[in-house]
């Protein structure tokens, strides 16, 4: 489902007109507009979209990180809890969870943080019994949080920063017409780059992002005050570090960034150390980061993956490959990592 044709040019002219009149925008400005339209006009997953999630791969996914997180609470004391996910997508990943919580008695209150409603109606499928809210602040704080947030925080806007001749400057994105294309800013940001990275080459480039840290904190805190725990899978790495990460895909492949915004997936991948850090900064509890091949592999992917190809051997190629895909260390295995978020005195997750 998505707007008209005629309808979808509507956000770049305004973005154009905006950038005309006051001059160019920070690049988190442009990411977090471009995404706020593109999820809201369409379910951009699976074949005939732009993009497919590891849940939406396979059901083992969903079921691992269900049970897991039943895990936890079993051995947490089995207080009342709530099922909460970030960004649910079409609901899968909740759905396939939710099914294996229930084989062990776990059936808890479902919640869902979503903006996009045409997500929101796809998940009202997939989970009728889901109630939705637009942040943490409308979910219930009376019990046990058990929380998943699988590429997530990679759709959440980032700064950049460049190394220039004249030193550190924010990136900005100005316009000609409707072409949009980054520039460096003139106020100089060398005193928040880390000490070790303030002589980096001329055009290398710092990505952070405070809504990634303010989310995280949030959850954190909430965490901290009702017990709980959160795992979080995304691609990323072990910051600071230098690179430009930002992206685009539309129709299962790359394209320019700056192109056609609100018509196309922006991502840019997730600094674990940095989430870490937000989190323990609320006197949570982090475990990890590992791979998501290390995390799924320590679940018991394979065992599930045989026991599902033995029950269906018409298929059991392709669950294998499936199961391969999600582990392998040439597709998501190595590239996707995962932290486990917990309250104090909670277990330590398995996996972790």
């Amino acid at each position: 489902m998505t707007e008209s044709s005629a309808d979808e040019p509507m956000l770049a002219e305004r973005l154009a007109r905006a950038i005309t009149l006051a001059g160019p925008i920070p690049v988190a400005q442009f990411m977090g507009a471009a995404n706020s339209h593109y999820y809201a006009t369409r379910d951009p997953l699976g074949s005939e979209g732009d993009f497919t999630t590891a849940p939406e791969i396979s059901q083992m996914f969903g079921e691992l990180i269900g049970l897991a997180l039943t895990d936890l609470w079993h051995r947490a004391g089995q207080p009342d809890a709530r099922y909460l996910e970030y960004g649910p997508g079409r609901g899968t990943l909740a759905a396939d969870a939710l099914r294996a919580m229930k084989t062990v008695s776990l059936a808890p209150p479902v919640h869902f943080i979503e903006t996009s409603p045409v997500l929101r109606e796809a998940q009202a499928k997939a989970v009728p019994d889901a109630e939705w809210n637009v942040d943490l602040v409308g979910v219930p704080d009376d019990g046990a949080l058990l929380v998943v947030a699988n590429e997530f925080f990679d759709a959440l806007p980032v700064r950049q920063l460049i190394r220039t001749d004249k030193g550190w400057r924010e990136r900005l994105v100005a316009c000609q017409d409707t072409l949009f294309l980054p520039i460096a800013g003139g106020s100089n940001f060398d005193q928040i780059i880390p000490q070790h990275l303030r002589e980096a080459e001329s055009g290398s480039i710092l990505e952070t992002s405070p809504a990634c840290v303010a989310v995280m904190r949030a959850l954190a805190k909430r965490l901290v005050q009702q017990g709980g725990a959160a795992i979080i899978i995304d691609y990323g790495y072990e910051g600071p570090a230098i690179g430009d990460t930002l992206q685009a895909v539309k129709g299962h492949g790359y394209a320019n960034p700056f192109d056609a915004p609100g018509d196309q997936d922006l991502t840019a991948h997730v600094d674990f150390a940095t989430l870490a850090e937000a989190a323990r900064a609320e006197d949570a509890v982090v475990h990890g980061p590992v791979t998501q091949a290390d995390l799924l592999l320590a679940l018991g992917i394979e065992p599930r993956a045989e026991a599902l190809a033995a029950a269906a051997p018409d298929r059991a190629e392709m669950i294998r490959a499936d199961r391969d895909r999600l582990v392998g260390p040439q597709a998501m295995g190595h590239l996707f990592k995962a932290i486990c978020v917990t309250a104090p005195g909670w277990p330590v997750p398995a996996g972790f």
